[in-house]
C-alpha cells in the first residue's frame, strides 16, 4: 500500500505553507500526484520529497527557471525513485464513492478491509483511503460469493489465494518448485470446488425460475376466475 498525503499532511511533511504550494504549482515545479473522483487532490511520498529538494536547491538561491533546468537536465533522483509510477492525472476512488458503485456500505468496504478480503492501494495517515477502479469489479466478485453463500473467511481464503498466484505469477523462480506445485495444486482444487458450487447454484436458479414462472400463471389465472365471480 503506497502512502499518500491530502493537503494538510502534505504542508506538514514537506514543511512548507500552503502559499509557497500555490508559488511551486504556480510555477510548475510540482503538481498534485493525482485526484480523487471528487476532485481531491493528494501527494505521494514522492511529491515530498521532490519539495524537500526544491526547497534546498532555492536555499542555495537557485531561481525558478535554473531549478526548471535542474530538473529537466538531471532530474530529482530521490523523487524520481521514491514514484510509484502512476499517471499525475490518474483518478483513484474514494471509499463512498466505492460504496455507491458496489451498492454496499462504507461499513462494509470497511470490514472487508479488516478482514484481510482487499486493501486499499493508497492511505494517509488520517486514514483517507483510495482505490483504483478495478476495486468496483472486485467488491462485485466479493458479493458474488456472498450470493453463493460463502462465509468472509472463505473469500479471505480465495483472496489470499488469487494474491498468491499473481505473486508466483510474477516470480515462481523465486520459490521452491515442490512449494510451488503444491500451491498451484490447491488454488487448482479451489477454482474446482467453486466451479461446482456455482454449478449448484446455476441449478437452483433455474429450479427457482421454473416455479415461479409457473406460479405467476397460476396465480394470473386464479385472479381471472375470481375476477368473474363479481360478474355472476
Amino acid at each position: 500500500m503506497n502512502q499518500i498525503f491530502i493537503i494538510a499532511e502534505f504542508l506538514k511533511a514537506a514543511g512548507i505553507t500552503e502559499e509557497a504550494l500555490k508559488n511551486y504549482e504556480n510555477e510548475k515545479l510540482i503538481s498534485p500526484s493525482g485526484v480523487t473522483d471528487d476532485k481531491v487532490a493528494f501527494y505521494t511520498s514522492a511529491a515530498v520529497e521532490k519539495v524537500k529538494q526544491i526547497r534546498t536547491l532555492t536555499d542555495l538561491g537557485y531561481g525558478t527557471s535554473e531549478i526548471h533546468k535542474i530538473i529537466k537536465k538531471v532530474g530529482l533522483p530521490k523523487a524520481a525513485e521514491l514514484d510509484s509510477g502512476k499517471s499525475e492525472t490518474e483518478k483513484f476512488i474514494t471509499v463512498g464513492n466505492l460504496a455507491e458503485l458496489v451498492g454496499i456500505s462504507p461499513r462494509t468496504i470497511k470490514h472487508w478491509e479488516e478482514k484481510g478480503i482487499i486493501d486499499s492501494e493508497m492511505r494517509s495517515e488520517g486514514g483517507f483511503r483510495l482505490y483504483s477502479e478495478i476495486y468496483v469489479y472486485l467488491c462485485k466478485l466479493i458479493k458474488d460469493l456472498q450470493l453463493f453463500g460463502y462465509s468472509l473467511d472463505e473469500i479471505k481464503k480465495i483472496s489470499d489465494f488469487f494474491r498468491e498466484f499473481l505473486a508466483l505469477q510474477r516470480n515462481y523462480e523465486a520459490s521452491p518448485m515442490g512449494d510451488v506445485e503444491q500451491k498451484l495444486s490447491e488454488m487448482s482444487d479451489e477454482v474446482q470446488n467453486l466451479f461446482a458450487r456455482m454449478n449448484d447454484f446455476k441449478e437452483g436458479i433455474e429450479r427457482w425460475e421454473e416455479l415461479l414462472k409457473a406460479k405467476k400463471k397460476e396465480i394470473t389465472s386464479l385472479k381471472t376466475k375470481n375476477s368473474k365471480r363479481e360478474n355472476k
